[in-house]
């Protein structure tokens, strides 16, 4: 409540003694902590009565206030950082995580996948996973992982299923897909371009092969 740059030390002092006085059955550690202050208010005011040494005229007089102003000013920008990490965890608390589903198999894709339900390219995904993980070479060497992003994916998928405009087999769109992280990124390119028209999803028989097509987006 006051200029930080011209302290009124007296007052100051009168004011914090007053309020030391309130606190007689403080705890001595933080009593301790609040004589230290007091202390430092009352040097600050006896230099200021003091004459002061001769200096420069350059230098001009030395004001006792400048260490406290300057320790002011730091705790003015440390309060600054606390109201600031203050702010970021009350947004932090408003964020609420979504927990897992408790019965991931009953879960229904809302997707339409052409001729076919989004089931059938669900359970072909399984087929897939669940031959990705048997009869495996043990790996003999260190196969450094590519960094890519669904719309990479998505770019390769269309460029493999116009390459076959007679018709791709689904498996055969994750025979380059080595790890299972490779395999979910590829499906998941599939189910969007499939949202998106570009490519076009066909099974002729209930548990048939599926077969994947150039979409009506696409041409």
């Amino acid at each position: 409540e006051i200029d930080i740059y011209d302290i009124p030390i007296a007052e100051i002092t009168r004011q914090y003694m007053d309020h030391l006085a309130q606190w007689e059955s403080l705890d001595l550690a933080v009593a301790g902590e609040y004589l230290v202050m007091a202390a430092t208010l009352v040097e600050i005011k006896s230099r200021m009565l003091l004459p002061q040494p001769p200096r420069q005229e350059a230098e001009g007089p030395e004001d006792p206030r400048t260490e406290l102003v300057q320790r002011l000013l730091e705790y003015q920008r440390y309060q600054g950082t606390v109201e600031t990490l203050r702010g970021w965890e009350e947004l932090r608390a408003r964020v609420f995580f979504r927990g897992a589903l408790e019965n991931p198999e009953d879960y229904l894709l809302p997707v339409a996948a052409g001729d076919l339900s989004a089931e059938s390219l669900l359970a072909a995904l399984r087929r897939v996973l669940a031959s990705a993980g048997v009869d495996v070479a043990p790996v003999t060497a260190i196969i450094p992982r590519r960094r890519t992003s669904l719309r990479m994916k998505m770019a390769e998928v269309l460029r493999r299923v116009r390459a076959f405009p007679e018709g791709l087999e689904f498996e055969r769109l994750f025979d380059a897909a080595w790890l299972r992280c490779e395999i979910v990124m590829t499906f998941l390119a599939l189910l969007e371009l499939v949202r998106l028209g570009r490519v076009r999803a066909e099974q002729k028989q209930p548990l048939g092969e599926i077969w994947l097509f150039p979409g009506e987006a696409d041409r």
